[in-house]
């Protein structure tokens, strides 16, 4: 997680003061007792809010089958005063919902209905795209490895008008297939809003009714739901969201691909939820699965990085401390939560916050509160294996850039890909470090070799790992990710390392031309003083001046883009016509490239002096890249697609 603030920084620190003053000696935790717990989150929750300036938040804590403690802090609503009722205030819980779309899945494959193992296409009546010759399956979109490449069209709305319906969305925003199922994980919105459409096909019912009538209604969840708008009779109970708490309310957020986390809910709601998946397996809870169903429901099945922490069928693996941990986070644009299951402890946490916060706040918030809970009451010594004798060695093969497996190949959304490429740097004590992931401290956290290709977070319990072929890195994956995003190299043409400055120089030499266009236009006219070309030459040369700006003026419209891309409900449509006179724009810009060629090679033909020669020769270069840029990273495209 990246912070940028200097007064976060500090907040954290202060978490982790109160935490540890509120803890008892390492050698005898707390109990997990309703006192305890009020007093510790009372201790720092209210202050972490404030400080982070977030509106409001709810937290449930179910042990052993029932509810421990939920509680609300802040308001749902500033401008009212409301305060947060952990019993009806509802909440966007984003994608901790997939959890209840993937438990409707197994209810399908209990009832015999659903083979995970299965080609998709059984199931559904419309194509997936051919690819690798291998089927998708359930189980790979349950798993995260369908090897979809991601998409953002229809994701979010704010116009009820403008949301499709979820066969509209499965139908119409098929992403393409970048992997072979099975072998990369790349978290995938779209694979979970097929598997709800598989419900609903399957069951004979809308995937609304499938969840009132056999999720929500058995285990009593009388305030949650999938549907958008909400309800009547619960949209007076639903939370404002907010960027900041001290700025104002925001719309209520539309999901596109519902199924993947359009649930609005309750903590009190989740608690209900959590109890019945802690009991499932040991058959406490038939209204929502059996045992054996519950059992491999919870059971690891996809460590693409071992020993680093994988999936169940949907749950993420959190382990902690040494105990089992089973886990899903969920974010819309404004809401933040988070359910986990310590699955051998009979205990669960749910918490969810309706503002981002400054600074994005809330992220580092969210992750401090399970890790001081796992802390404070499951406590274990911080693992301390030796350093392997190939610590040197192997972090000097793993070291180079990297990519989030979670990406577009066929879409301008490459160009994210590029802006948010990762580093691993080799350090020559053996340890390795990823820039971009951070601990509580705002630093770069550093990792130790304690297995061959396997590292360990130093002074902490994180781990990450290389899966290898032929001596070179396939992917890395960390606990972090919990087996659902990878980094995986990044091939040489498209590194960063290299584009970034060969970009930067580019447009330096496009608009220094701009700008000297009109001095020099002057300074000539000042002197009394000719052009010194004429007939074709001049008119190549003023041509390439005018291209010279259509490349500032490309540049300036993916900035203008790329700065708008935090609100997601621009893709939904609306930005079609920018992104056609972008793609216009890119074409005109090879068109540039080849007059600016053009005028290269006149300058050196007809000898116009070192000066006048070179920068030909440079605005050529820096056309021809532009040009290649546009080209590569799908910025100029015959469709527009995302």
């Amino acid at each position: 997680m990246r912070f940028s603030s200097l007064a976060w920084t500090t907040l954290l620190s202060a978490i982790a003061t109160v935490a540890v003053a509120n803890d008892a000696p390492a050698t005898v935790p707390p109990e997990l007792t309703r006192a305890d717990l009020e007093a510790w989150l009372d201790g720092f929750l209210p202050f972490s809010m404030a400080q982070g300036d977030i509106a409001g938040g709810v937290i449930a804590v179910v042990k052993n089958g029932e509810i421990l403690l939920q509680k609300g802090y802040g308001y749902a609503d500033v401008a009212a005063k409301k305060p947060v009722d952990p019993e009806r205030t509802l909440f966007r819980a984003g994608s901790v919902g997939k959890l209840i779309t993937h438990t409707a899945v197994m209810q399908q494959v209990e009832q015999g209905k659903l083979d995970v193992h299965a080609d998709i296409a059984k199931y559904i009546d419309f194509p997936i795209p051919e690819g690798f010759g291998k089927p998708v399956t359930t189980y790979d979109l349950m798993t995260h490895t369908a090897g979809f490449e991601g998409r953002v069209r229809s994701l979010m709305a704010s116009d009820p008008a403008a949301l499709p319906s979820l066969e509209a969305v499965v139908k119409t925003t098929t992403p393409r297939r970048i992997f072979p199922p099975g072998e990369v994980p790349s978290y995938c919105n779209y694979c979970v809003a097929v598997e709800g459409y598989i419900v609903q096909r399957l069951s004979g019912e809308s995937f609304d009714d499938y969840l009132d009538g056999h999720i929500f209604t058995p285990l009593g969840m009388k305030h949650s739901t999938f549907r958008q708008p909400l309800p009547e009779a619960l949209a007076p109970l639903m939370s404002k969201g907010y960027a900041v708490g001290s700025g104002p309310a925001k719309y209520f957020e539309l999901v596109g691909p519902a199924p993947a986390g359009s649930i609005s809910t309750t903590g009190a709601d989740m608690a209900r939820f959590m109890i019945a998946h802690l009991q499932a397996p040991n058959g406490g809870a038939p209204e929502l699965l059996g045992a054996e169903t519950a059992k491999r429901m919870h059971t690891t099945m996809l460590r693409k990085t071992p020993p680093t922490l994988g999936m169940a069928m949907g749950f993420f693996e959190r382990d902690r401390n040494g105990h089992r941990v089973l886990e899903h986070g969920g974010d819309t644009q404004f809401f933040h939560s988070s359910l986990t299951l310590f699955m051998d402890d009979g205990v669960g946490m749910f918490f969810s916050f309706n503002s981002t916060g400054k600074d994005g706040a809330v992220n580092p918030l969210r992750d401090a509160l399970f890790t001081q809970f796992a802390d404070r009451y499951f406590p274990a010594p911080i693992p301390n294996e030796p350093t392997t004798p190939t610590a040197l060695e192997h972090a000097r093969v793993v070291a180079g850039n990297y990519e989030s497996s979670r990406r577009s190949e066929t879409t301008f959304f490459r160009l994210f890909g590029l802006l948010g490429e990762m580093k691993v740097i080799a350090h020559e004590d053996g340890t390795i470090e990823v820039p971009a992931l951070k601990g509580f401290n705002g630093q770069p956290k550093r990792w130790r070799e304690v297995q061959p290709f396997v590292w360990r977070e130093v002074d902490g319990q994180e781990r990450l790992a290389a899966q290898m072929k032929d001596g070179r890195v396939v992917q890395i994956g960390t606990d972090l990710f919990a087996g659902v995003i990878t980094l995986t190299p990044v091939p040489a043409w498209r590194s960063a390392s290299w584009i970034m400055p060969t970009l930067a120089i580019s447009m330096v030499v496009m608009l220094t031309t701009v700008i000297a266009w009109p001095i020099n236009a002057w300074r000539r006219r000042r002197r009394g003083e000719a052009v010194a070309l004429s007939g074709r030459e001049l008119t190549i040369r003023r041509a390439v001046l005018g291209f010279a700006v259509l490349y500032l003026l490309f540049a300036y419209g993916w900035f203008y883009i790329v700065q708008g891309a935090s609100d997601l409900v621009a893709y939904d449509g609306r930005l079609d016509t920018l992104f056609a006179i972008m793609n216009v724009v890119g074409f005109l810009g090879i068109v540039g490239a080849l007059v600016a060629l053009w005028n290269a090679a006149l300058a050196w033909t007809a000898n116009r002096g070192w000066k006048s020669t070179t920068w030909a020769s440079a605005l050529a270069l820096s056309a021809v890249f532009l040009a290649w840029f546009g080209y590569a990273f799908n910025l100029t495209r015959f469709i527009v697609e995302y």
